[in-house]
């Protein structure tokens, strides 16, 4: 292991099920039973990763494997870490009446054994484009970390982030001449406002409006392993802060930690540009836009008709 470590790809897939009631709820895509994440790992696959490591929830492994992994599984490496609430630090204990997960943060952190080299990141519920993995593949493949932490981000167009029927989150990006990060600012509720996007802090009484090329973060990160130490040595302060005031929902979110990374300048991130449109499916009416557009790109012959043909 070690310096010549391929990358590996890392599937924040510790939510999925819980809005839906169930993982058999989990709507397909495609008339093949393909949900979003089966595309991101056909593109990861095509850009060289051989590795995927899924964030999970203990209680939807079963259901995962008999659902997922069935497909997947044949085609790339793929490896279980289970994102628990009593995966604390020493002294913490799980506060009462507590069932939401610690966040992204956390769940990386849960990946610290099965993962030994750079990784990239995604949420398993958003379709990414194959130029994001290409692009997260070849930085992972040709950076190591100097006097700073060298991470990655992929950054997409706000215009091609949005969705008709309501607000997003997204993490806005503020670039350098040199095309690094200079900091990230999680904006929960952006609306579409013909093309461009609006935000609101103070629920909905005023507005902020961003330009349609504003670079937005969909949480596809590449990192070399330093991020772990980085995420346990802060972890205990976060939970001393946050606890006392939010004991049944704070959450140790990776934007916020690679912020404070950034701040201290002990990293790097570049921010790798995506032309590519992000989709996914925030609310029932996205469904059939996304139907439609995976339709579109198999058409396109980007992808076949069947993705894991044996």
């Amino acid at each position: 292991m070690g310096e010549g470590t391929k990358p590996a790809l890392v599937v924040l897939a510790a939510g999925m099920g819980s809005r839906y009631g169930g993982l058999k709820q989990i709507d397909p895509v495609d008339e093949h039973g393909n949900i979003i994440m089966d595309f991101s790992i056909y593109d990861a696959k095509e850009a060289g990763f051989e590795k995927v490591v899924f964030i999970i929830k203990k209680t939807i492994e079963k259901e995962f494997k008999e659902n997922v992994d069935r497909r997947i599984g044949r085609h790339i490496q793929t490896e279980y870490v289970y994102q628990e609430l009593d995966k604390l630090p020493e002294g913490f204990a799980i506060p009462e009446g507590r069932v939401k997960p610690w966040g992204t943060g956390h769940a990386i952190l849960c990946c610290k054994e099965a993962v030994k080299g750079p990784f990239a990141v995604i949420n398993s519920d958003d379709y990414y484009g194959k130029q994001a993995f290409q692009e997260i593949y070849r930085h992972l493949t040709s950076c190591k970390d100097q006097e700073q932490y060298q991470y990655a981000m992929v950054g997409y167009e706000l215009r091609n982030t949005m969705t008709d029927h309501g607000s997003v989150a997204r993490g806005i990006c503020s670039i350098d001449e040199r095309g690094k990060l200079v900091d990230i600012h999680e904006r929960t509720r952006i609306e579409k406002r013909g093309n461009e996007g609006a935000y609101t802090e103070d629920d909905g009484a005023t507005w902020v409006t961003l330009p349609p090329d504003t670079t937005v973060s969909m949480n596809l990160w590449g990192f070399t392993a330093s991020i772990f130490k980085e995420l346990e040595n802060r972890f205990p302060a976060f939970l001393e802060k946050s606890l006392p005031d939010n004991p049944v929902k704070c959450e140790y979110f990776l934007p916020f930690v690679v912020d404070e990374i950034l701040k201290e300048k002990k990293a790097e991130v570049t921010v790798l540009k995506s032309k590519d449109r992000w989709f996914g499916i925030t609310y029932k009416e996205d469904k059939e836009m996304v139907i439609q557009a995976i339709r579109h790109l198999k058409d396109q012959g980007l992808y076949p008709e069947k993705l894991w043909e044996d």
